[in-house]
C-alpha cells in the first residue's frame, strides 16, 4: 500500500498521518486498543509520583537556552547510548559545546532501533516542539534551529513544560536534611500542579559509607541538636518526617542495592551506632542490623503519616571505577544486580505487618528476574485499608521498555489484580520526559486490546475504559491521597 492511499485512509478516519513512524495509532495494533487509547487514556492528567526533577528550577520557572540543555544534561540513558556508539566522552559529559553534543546525539539516534530511546526521542520532538522529522545527522541542524527558537517561548519554561502536558502531581526526591525552601515557596504559588517532596534517607541508612559522618553533621544542623546517641538520631529522623509531612510529602523512597533484614534489639543497634561514631569498623552483620531496625522504625512513622513507602531494589552501581573517579555517581555506569531478595524482603515487611504498622508499599526491582517474587510478595500483605495497598511497581529503569512494561503488567495480572495498579512514573531528571506516560498508556491499551482480540477477556468497552482510567490516573491519585 503506497503512502498516498495510507494517507487517504487515515483522513477518512478523521486522523492525520504524520511524516514519521509515530502515527495516531502508534503501538496500537487493534481496534480495541485504539478505542481505549483515543477515547480514555490519551487526555488523562498525569500523576508522576517518583522523579528526580529539580524543584528549584520549577520554582524559578527556568527557561532553557537550547535543546541540549533541556534534553541531554543529566540524561544517563542517552549518555550510555552515545558511549555504545563510540562517541568520545568530551561530546557526552565533557567540554564540547552544546551544539556539538547535540550533533553527537543526532549521530547516535539512527542506531537505537529497538531501544525505547528511539521512540522517546521522536515523541519528545513531536509533542513539545511539533517537529515531525526523524532525527539524524542530516536533519539535526534544522531541528536544532527550530527547537531552540521555540524554547524562547513563554510556553517552554520549566512549569509550562509540565502543565501543558497535564501534569497534576510531581513527586521529587529529597534528602531528609533538605530545607525544602523551594517546596515551601511553591506551595504559596498557583502553579497549576502540586509539587511534593519525597523522603529519601539513603545516606542515613548507609552507615558503612564514608559520607555518613558528614551527613550526620548536616542532620544535626537542620534539627539544631547534638546527635551522640541512637535515641537522639531516631528523634532527629522523626522530626524530619514531621517536617516533610507538613510540606505535603506523600511518600518515602529508598534505593536498596541488597535487600536486608537482620533482627536486632534497640540496645544492640545503639551500640552499633556508638561504635560507628567512635570511628570503629562495623561488620557486615552489624550494618544489616542497623539498617533493619532503622528502616522498620521509619516504616512505622510512614504508616502513621499515611505515606507510601517505595523500595527500589537491586541496582549495581558505579561499575566502572575509572569513570566513577572521573565523573562521580549517576553518570551512566550502573546496571542490575542479581541478589536474592525474597527471604529478607519478607522478613522486613512482616516485621512491620506483625505490628499492624506496614505502610502502603511499592516494590520495584531493577532485575526483571525478581518480577514473580515481587508480584507474589505483594499479595501476602494486602488488606481492606486500601485496594492494592502493597504494589508490584511499574517496570523500572532498564525494564522501562515495551517488553519490560508488558512483562511487568502480565506478571502483575497473573499474580494479583492489574485493575488496582498505580501505573507509570518517569524516574527522570528531564522536563521533556513526560511523553513516557503516553508510551506506557499506548502499551497498556494495546495489551488490553490484544487480550480482547485473543478472546482472553470480554470486549466490555466500559469496563476496559475503567481499567485504563484507573491504571493511568485514578489509582495513583487515590493511592497518594490526591483525591482528598
Amino acid at each position: 500500500m503506497n503512502k498516498q492511499i495510507m494517507k487517504m485512509l487515515y483522513l477518512e478516519r478523521g486522523r492525520i498521518t504524520l511524516k514519521t513512524f509515530i502515527t495516531d495509532d502508534f503501538l496500537l495494533y487493534n481496534e480495541t486498543a485504539q478505542i481505549l487509547y483515543h477515547e480514555t487514556a490519551k487526555d488523562l492528567p498525569i500523576v508522576d509520583y517518583h522523579n528526580h526533577l529539580n524543584q528549584h528550577e520549577i520554582l524559578a520557572n527556568k527557561s532553557f537556552s537550547n535543546l541540549s540543555e533541556v534534553w541531554l544534561g543529566g540524561d544517563h540513558y542517552k549518555w550510555r547510548a552515545m558511549r555504545a556508539n563510540g562517541i568520545e566522552e568530551a561530546y557526552i559529559t565533557g567540554d564540547r559545546s552544546d551544539y556539538e553534543k547535540f550533533l553527537a546525539w543526532s549521530k547516535t539516534v539512527p542506531n537505537t532501533f529497538g531501544n525505547p530511546l528511539y521512540h522517546w526521542t521522536h515523541l519528545e520532538l513531536l509533542r513539545y516542539f511539533d517537529i515531525d522529522e526523524v532525527l539524524n545527522e542530516k536533519s539535526a541542524p534544522a531541528i536544532w534551529e527550530e527547537a531552540n527558537a521555540k524554547l524562547q517561548s513563554e510556553d517552554m519554561t520549566a512549569r509550562t513544560l509540565l502543565t501543558n502536558k497535564k501534569v497534576e502531581f510531581v513527586g521529587t526526591t529529597d534528602d531528609p536534611v533538605d530545607d525544602l525552601a523551594s517546596h515551601i515557596a511553591l506551595q504559596k504559588e498557583n502553579t497549576g500542579m502540586t509539587v511534593s517532596p519525597s523522603f529519601r534517607p539513603d545516606k542515613g541508612l548507609n552507615i558503612e559509607r564514608e559520607e555518613f559522618s558528614s551527613w550526620l553533621e548536616q542532620l544535626e544542623k537542620v534539627t539544631n541538636r547534638s546527635i551522640e546517641t541512637y535515641d537522639a538520631f531516631l528523634e532527629a529522623l522523626a522530626e524530619r518526617v514531621d517536617f516533610f509531612d507538613e510540606q505535603g510529602c506523600r511518600s518515602s523512597d529508598h534505593g536498596i542495592e541488597r535487600m536486608f533484614y537482620a533482627a536486632a534489639t534497640k540496645e544492640e543497634v545503639a551500640k552499633i551506632f556508638s561504635k560507628r561514631l567512635e570511628g570503629k569498623a562495623l561488620t557486615a552483620f552489624e550494618v544489616e542490623q542497623y539498617k533493619t531496625f532503622t528502616l522498620v522504625y521509619l516504616g512505622e512513622l510512614y504508616a502513621e503519616k499515611g505515606w507510601a513507602m517505595q523500595l527500589h531494589m537491586s541496582p549495581l552501581r558505579n561499575n566502572s571505577t575509572r569513570m566513577f573517579k572521573q565523573l562521580g555517581p549517576d553518570a551512566g555506569f550502573d546496571s542490575m544486580g542479581d541478589y536474592l531478595i525474597a527471604d529478607k524482603l519478607s522478613g522486613f515487611l512482616d516485621a512491620l505487618d506483625e505490628k499492624d504498622k506496614l505502610p502502603k508499599t511499592v516494590l520495584y526491582s531493577l532485575n526483571a528476574n525478581d518480577n514473580n517474587i515481587l508480584a507474589g510478595m505483594a499479595g501476602n500483605y494486602q488488606n481492606s485499608e486500601i485496594a492494592g495497598k502493597v504494589q508490584f511497581g511499574t517496570a523500572w529503569w532498564f525494564n522501562d521498555t515495551i517488553d519490560g512494561m508488558e512483562d511487568q503488567m502480565k506478571t502483575l495480572a497473573n499474580f494479583g489484580l492489574i485493575s488496582n495498579f498505580i501505573g507509570m512514573l518517569t524516574d527522570s531528571r528531564s522536563f521533556l520526559s513526560f511523553p513516557r506516560h503516553e508510551y506506557f498508556r499506548r502499551v497498556l491499551c494495546n495489551l488490553l486490546g490484544t487480550w480482547v482480540e485473543e478472546g482472553k477477556v470480554p470486549k466490555d468497552i466500559p469496563l476496559l475504559k475503567q481499567y485504563v482510567h484507573n491504571i493511568c490516573y485514578g489509582n495513583a491519585k487515590r493511592y497518594f491521597g490526591l483525591d482528598q
